[in-house]
């Protein structure tokens, strides 16, 4: 199990709005997210949610090509060793990668959920998705289908 794992807002806000928030705490126990992810949340957060501080140099210097959250994001993950970030912005995932640091998205998650034995299968967690505005490639359903051997 990674010892930090933060999150982006994105996936706060995609589990939350299909009703699969307790997932993250199944998974994870806790989550690590900045004050600007509380903020672009807009939601009151569970107690297994705590707010960390992020190395605001690096902030400052990600702010300049990412979003606030998904730079303070960052920058609290490569804070910790052995941390894993979830984060579904092809921008933020690929400097993300560039220092070093271990990713997952969303759909991700949801697939270790499916590893793990905490959902039977990924297909309607995936319907609830694509009701939602979260932008996601047929493509992407597909191969998330075929990974989770339900194809």
């Amino acid at each position: 199990m990674p010892g930090v794992v933060v999150s982006d807002t994105s996936c706060l806000i995609l589990f939350n709005n299909i009703g699969e928030l307790n997932l993250l705490k199944k998974l994870y126990g806790k989550l690590s997210i900045t004050e600007a992810i509380k903020k672009e949340y807009k939601r009151p957060l569970p107690e297994w949610i705590e707010i960390n501080e992020p190395d605001f140099a690096l902030v400052s210097s990600l702010s300049n090509y990412l979003d606030i959250g998904e730079a303070s994001a960052i920058a609290l993950a490569a804070k910790h060793i052995n941390s894993v970030l979830i984060i579904d912005e092809a921008k933020g995932r690929k400097v993300a990668k560039q220092l070093g640091i271990n990713i997952t998205g969303s759909l991700g998650v949801i697939l270790i959920a499916k590893m793990q034995g905490h959902v039977e299968s990924v297909k309607p967690i995936l319907d609830k998705i694509q009701d939602t505005n979260f932008r996601i490639s047929k493509e992407l359903i597909e191969k998330v289908i075929e990974i989770a051997n339900e194809s």
